[in-house]
């Protein structure tokens, strides 16, 4: 069962694929699985690495490459829902790297119905580092993650052993919103004012000062690079604008190939 769908997923593409048994899933504030998927006894999780675009002074080339990857990755964990559901005969549910999330409640914003990062290491992906991301032996914090819940019945695959973190606090001192303070915990307020620079939080601020201005404070307002980011933002659907903490990790940093010299370039 697993190599069929490991195959598969490698013929999208996929590089790499983890199995986690639905009970050995575990995590602190998402729902239980079983109301979320009634009948759901596995994960498969899809490991997508990062380009090295993450690592570019641009933040408008950083994102556009996250573009292309959750892209890529919605359309690869669709097919292989479909593939488990018409030729494993198995219900099946595709969980994305991000978005849609609920908003209703305080308390559930920022928490995704399922932890991708807790998937991950019940699939043996990777490990915990200390900027509180998974840590995947061979692409290091350089990977986003999505998933396939399914009602097959699929054994977890060993876990790591060894953590790849080395505990260096690069990714620490890289975090220009000082969000990785506390080992084991991300502040999220913190994270999302400096990833997200034109999020909900500007949005909210902008239409705030909007509704107490001038009629023509308004319209320089609406001409403003302020609003203007906003707009681009809010049309792409996703906005984040900082990836410190990818960047700063050394684990799976690809290395350039050394240029040819004269005599190999003959």
């Amino acid at each position: 069962m697993k190599e069929r769908i490991r195959t598969f997923a490698q013929s999208l593409g996929i590089e790499e694929v983890g199995f986690a048994s639905s009970e050995d899933y575990r995590s602190p504030r998402s729902p239980e699985l079983e109301s979320l998927f009634p009948g759901v006894r596995s994960i498969v999780v899809l490991a997508f690495p990062e380009l090295s675009s993450c690592q570019s002074p641009s933040p408008q080339m950083a994102m556009g490459a996250r573009l292309d990857l959750m892209e890529f990755s919605r359309s690869a964990c669709y097919r292989i829902a479909r593939f488990v559901e018409n030729h494993l005969g198995a219900p099946a549910m595709t969980v994305p790297i991000s978005y849609p999330m609920d908003f209703s409640r305080r308390e559930k914003m920022a928490v995704a119905e399922v932890s991708l990062r807790h998937a991950a290491v019940a699939a043996g992906l990777g490990t915990f580092g200390r900027h509180n991301l998974v840590v995947h032996p061979r692409f290091g914090t350089r990977v986003l993650f999505a998933a396939v819940l399914t009602a097959l019945d699929i054994p977890s695959d060993p876990p790591q052993e060894k953590n790849p973190c080395t505990s260096c606090g690069l990714c620490v001192r890289g975090c220009p919103a000082g969000a990785l303070e506390e080992e084991g915990k991300t502040d999220v307020v913190k994270c999302l004012g400096k990833s997200q620079p034109h999020g909900m939080r500007a949005s909210v601020g902008f239409w705030s000062r909007f509704g107490d201005a001038s009629p023509e404070e308004q319209k320089g307002m609406l001409q403003s690079p302020e609003y203007f980011s906003m707009y681009h933002a809010a049309s792409m659907g996703y906005q984040y604008f900082c990836f410190n903490c990818l960047a700063a990790c050394p684990v799976g940093v690809k290395k350039l190939a050394p240029k040819p010299n004269a005599g190999e370039m003959k």
